[in-house]
């Protein structure tokens, strides 16, 4: 597969943690890896969505889990999980990262701000 369809077996996660909470300061819930270009963003029950956002702009139809021990990629065009290839190491985040996470960004009350 190839960038071309929207995977890139080649291309590096963007770090360890959502791209945009990290710069903002924010915590996240979980994390997916754009299957394109490499954009770690997080997910959907996360406050902040950046994962999805990702997708809104720029078009990249697929993200893989950025999870310990998962391997299911998302297509946001059907809306269906799917299976692809491995990507380029790391293929999740730190196994010491706490979820959620990082551990001193999370409120207490972090249920209340889930979706």
């Amino acid at each position: 597969m190839s960038a071309q369809n929207g995977i890139d077996p080649a291309v590096a996660p963007s770090g360890t943690g959502c791209a945009e909470c990290n710069e903002a300061g924010g915590w996240w819930v979980h994390l997916r890896r754009c299957a394109q270009c490499g954009h770690v963003g997080c997910c959907d029950t996360s406050p902040a969505q950046h994962a999805t956002a990702h997708f809104r702009a720029t078009g990249h139809p697929y993200v893989r889990t950025f999870e310990p021990g998962e391997s299911w990629y998302w297509d946001y065009r059907s809306k269906e999980m799917l299976d692809g290839p491995e990507l380029a190491d790391p293929e999740h985040r730190p196994l010491d990262q706490s979820v959620p996470g990082p551990a001193d960004r999370v409120p207490a009350d972090w249920r209340k701000h889930i979706h």
